[in-house]
């Protein structure tokens, strides 16, 4: 229980009605979850406007309401705090609530379209094979130490974030790493807590659905280094064209990384296979389970990151150098014939790309054969793109299903289909289901071609009408592999 006046600290306010020395035991921006002595924040969101429902808030018990307009009946007994930007209030309220748990660890923050996951992992891990207790807060899955707790999305919302990160702490755990999704950074999800450092990864064609432009998409971005205090540190990919711009008002100390151009950590790709990397980064030289040149600029950001947040470069080679790929991204198993398949979650064109660049680099004479589908409900620019450059750069391409979501399947892959060319179709072959697609890449593949299978990754699910069947490409591959 904490009194409102408390959870208000640092909150810029433009209006108070009532007494702020109000006992709250719970904070929600969902008014179904509100309970007696509950705060709840009006939050404007995409869906719906959380100034509709105050008085429902009020009816199941709220006993204080944050909102950016003064409802016009004012109930007696409830106190009401006017802010401009409740979203952002919201996260320094969670954040004072839970009595401002990232204060107390080192929290690594990682954005950028691809790589997210693969750099925030491999930090958990490294952290923790080097005995610390770590919190992790990804795409795939959310732990505390080594305890799973099933992650809904990129980064939780304010409230569910602050309430992980107390967890953390109280479990022990000395740093955080985490991801930061544009949606996350926009939407305020992150305001309150406190970063120490923030990665780059790399900024390509995505989420142009909910921002609207590259612009706005950058800008989202943006406000994770605009916001990190001056004894933090950003490192940033000086390879990709956006960085500069990404790092313009940061006040923490910035160092870059990149495989092609100068910069702090440079590293060079001396070897690259289906047995792993070789890099040489500076004057260190790292051996890596993990494959291709997007795996290499992960690599160098988690090592960079590792060394500015003051660890021994040695330490971090010999641990880093027994780390694998995260779930779901570069997975591969191979078929007593010499047939590979390799599981991703590529789901944007720069990361199909990269995928398939990376495949063409380590294969011989072996044919490139891939399954390729866009989600519903999302960025339908992408579709032609992502067809295309599967035409461009695989042998033969099975268009289906990823998730369709409340969208047509068909329609999703004729929008696929109709970005490419006559020769390009050639290639192409449509299949709606997904396990029907992924069964035909089978019977086409000749001992030692690799099948890729891309979009889904580590998910287990696959969502149809707006319902969730089980549906794990993994397991799927593998039980075909081990049948025929």
């Amino acid at each position: 229980m904490k009194l409102l006046q408390d959870i208000l600290y640092k909150v810029r306010l433009e209006g108070v009605v009532g007494k702020t020395n109000v006992a709250v035991e719970s904070i929600h921006s969902d008014s179904r979850a509100v309970r007696p002595m509950s705060l709840f924040v009006a939050v404007k969101g995409l869906q719906s406007d959380g100034h509709s429902y105050i008085s429902k808030a009020i009816e199941l018990g709220a006993a204080a309401i944050v909102c950016e307009e003064l409802p016009e009946n004012l109930e007696e007994n409830i106190v009401y705090v006017q802010v401009a930007n409740t979203s952002k209030a919201l996260g320094i309220m969670a954040s004072n609530f839970y009595e401002n748990p990232s204060e107390k660890m080192k929290v690594l923050a990682v954005t950028g379209t691809n790589g997210k996951t693969t750099v925030a992992t491999l930090l958990f891990r490294l952290y923790r094979s080097m005995g610390f207790k770590c919190g992790l807060l990804s795409t795939v899955v959310n732990r505390i130490n080594e305890v799973e707790i099933p992650s809904t999305h990129t980064t939780p919302d304010a409230v569910a974030l602050n309430d992980l990160l107390a967890r953390m702490h109280r479990e022990g755990c000395t740093h955080v790493f985490m991801e930061a999704s544009s949606h996350a950074l926009h939407q305020n999800r992150m305001a309150g807590v406190q970063v120490d450092g923030a990665i780059f990864t790399n900024l390509s064609h995505d989420h142009l659905d909910y921002h609207g432009s590259m612009n706005e998409y950058i800008k989202a971005k943006k406000i994770l280094f605009d916001q990190l205090p001056s004894t933090a540190y950003a490192v940033v990919n000086a390879d990709d064209r956006y960085y500069d711009a990404l790092v313009s008002a940061c006040k923490g100390r910035v160092r870059t990384y990149a495989l092609h151009t100068m910069a702090d950590y440079k590293a060079k790709l001396i070897e690259n296979s289906l047995e792993g990397l070789q890099i040489n980064i500076d004057r260190f030289e790292l051996h890596s389970p993990l494959i291709g040149e997007f795996n290499a600029y992960n690599l160098t950001a988690v090592f960079a990151a590792a060394v500015e947040l003051g660890t021994d470069p040695t330490t971090v080679l010999v641990h880093l150098s027994s780390l694998g790929a995260p779930e779901g991204r570069f997975q591969y198993i191979r078929k007593q014939d010499g047939t590979t398949a390799i599981v991703d979650y590529a789901h944007t064109p720069d990361a199909l790309e990269n995928v398939l660049n990376t495949i063409q680099s380590v294969r011989g004479q072996e044919e490139i054969i891939s399954v390729v589908g866009c989600g519903g409900d999302r960025d339908r620019t992408k579709r032609p793109i992502m067809a295309s450059i599967a035409a461009n750069k695989s042998d033969r391409v099975i268009v289906t299903s990823d998730n369709p979501r409340s969208e047509d399947p068909k329609a999703i892959i004729q929008e696929m289909v109709d970005g490419l060319d006559p020769i390009q179709k050639k290639k192409v072959l449509s299949v709606t289901d997904r396990r029907e697609a992924i069964e035909v890449a089978c019977s086409l593949a000749k001992p030692g071609d690799i099948i890729l299978i891309a979009g889904k990754g580590h998910e287990k699910y696959q969502e149809i009408s707006g319902v969730k069947h089980p549906f794990d490409d993994l397991q799927i591959i593998t039980e075909l592999f081990q049948t025929n």
